[in-house]
């Protein structure tokens, strides 16, 4: 008899296993923040993945059941959510960072950051400033950012490499820059790349992008929409960033830096970022929804280098797609996605003196769905729903800080930090477990890092 009972309870568990689908990867946590349609935060719940993409997401009882993970990621005192989305970051110059501080912008790019590039930015410096940046956004739970910088090659190998994805927007400008001559040269590199890495590789998307109105002229700027929409890919630029940028534009077009671009065709035909925005009129606000452009919020970098604050509120209230980006670690100075939502919400209250504008689920959508949206990335990442790309997090909650617990959305915003992401996965691999990064030699980055900071630290002592 009980011989019969042990070979029938074997024969049931190898039923139920016949009947569970095998799947690469389930992620549990006691939380899981799906950013989907129905904003559901999901009790002891579990993300089933496979072949990059979200297979299945509920309750982890029921995931459990239906599916058996070939790898599984323990889920207790973890909450689940959408990978950060950084919207606009110039990743390299991780390597300036705190090069020159506490100066208005015009003064830092042209008096610092300008000189500094062209003597120092390679393809080598590009690839191990992407590499430290990589680094720090995995340790802080970004897994998509879009780069606006030079030698676009070394950013799309080096983040193909730390697994992260990327919109890499090799940038053209009207001047001698570091990796073209002018212009027109770096506007035939930019396509060039793109039909280099176009559909090669689903985590490095590239476009095109220009500086800015007050750095590249309108002839050149109806060029670069002309190649990006016939190559089929997003262009981005700076805009509307600050008040130079605005009496520029009214000096030299007569109109303020939105109205310039669209009386010339900019944003007609395909996806296009604005990083910045923080001085649209009313008007120019409508010409941004009817357009569908992507405003990316800066709130560290906007207030470090006092440009101003972005007219957050009035944007999302007429239906613009708001994402939130670091900017570079030069003038942040850090890439940390968990204080930029904060400040996106705390600046919010205090520009409009409401404490009800932004809330904690409004700035931590801005950070993940909404920043998808931005980028037009809105039905493939930032949300934990099937079909979309496995790009998630898990964050700690056993630390003194996050003690106790009532709102889970409220201390992802106002409370958690990059510390205490514990686990990164980006299109199903899992590149950073239990806080220890699997995708970079770390050592080696710190090494090769600070001898590109020594050549740095003495061309400026000189300079002085």
């Amino acid at each position: 008899m009980k011989r019969a009972l042990i070979l029938l309870g074997l024969g049931l568990a190898s039923a139920c296993s016949a009947q569970s689908a095998r799947v690469e990867l389930i992620v549990s946590g006691d939380y899981v923040v799906t950013q989907d349609d129905a904003n559901a935060v999901i009790r002891d719940g579990a993300v089933a993945v496979d072949k990059g993409r979200i297979v299945a997401v509920g309750p982890a009882k029921d995931i459990r059941a239906k599916y058996r993970g070939a790898t599984t990621l323990d889920g207790r005192d973890r909450v689940v959510l959408p990978g950060l989305v950084n919207g606009h970051t110039h990743a390299a110059m991780s390597l300036f960072r705190g090069v020159s501080d506490d100066i208005e912008l015009i003064d830092w790019l042209r008096k610092y950051m300008f000189p500094l590039e062209v003597r120092f930015v390679d393809a080598d410096f590009v690839r191990v400033g992407t590499e430290l940046a990589c680094w720090e956004m995995i340790r802080g739970g970004t897994t998509t950012f879009l780069d606006m910088y030079y030698f676009p090659d070394a950013v799309a190998k080096a983040v193909e490499g730390c697994g992260l994805r990327v919109l890499v927007a090799p940038t053209v400008i009207d001047q001698k820059s570091p990796d073209a001559s002018d212009a027109e040269d770096s506007l035939r590199k930019a396509e060039d790349f793109v039909k280099r890495w176009k559909g090669r590789n689903n985590r490095i998307m590239p476009m095109i992008s220009a500086h800015a109105l007050y750095t590249v002229k309108p002839e050149r700027l109806r060029e670069i929409v002309g190649r990006a929409r016939a190559l089929g890919v997003p262009m981005g630029i700076h805009l509307a960033e600050s008040k130079y940028e605005v009496e520029h534009s009214q000096q030299n077009y007569g109109a303020t830096p939105i109205t310039v671009l669209e009386s010339i065709g900019f944003f007609s035909g395909g996806t296009t970022v604005g990083a910045h925005v923080i001085y649209p009129t009313p008007a120019e606000i409508e010409i941004l929804v009817k357009h569908r452009v992507g405003a990316i919020h800066n709130p560290s970098s906007n207030m470090k280098i006092s440009s101003g604050i972005a007219p957050v509120t009035a944007m999302l209230k007429a239906g613009v797609p708001v994402g939130i980006g670091t900017d570079g670690p030069a003038t942040n100075n850090d890439l940390d996605m968990f204080e930029e939502m904060r400040l996106a919400a705390f600046l919010a209250k205090v520009a409009t003196m409401d404490p009800k504008v932004v809330p904690a689920p409004t700035a931590l959508r801005m950070a993940t769905r909404g920043g998808a949206e931005a980028l037009g990335l809105g039905d493939e990442i930032g949300a934990l729903m099937p079909g979309r790309r496995a790009d998630l997090i898990q964050v700690s909650l056993d630390d003194a800080q996050l003690q106790p617990l009532y709102d889970v959305i409220s201390h992802l915003v106002y409370v958690a930090d990059a510390s205490h992401v514990s686990t990164v996965v980006v299109d199903g691999k899992v590149v950073m477990r239990d806080r220890k990064i699997l995708t970079l030699d770390t050592a080696r980055v710190k090494k090769e890092a600070g001898a590109i900071a020594a050549k740095i630290r003495a061309a400026v002592a000189e300079s002085r």
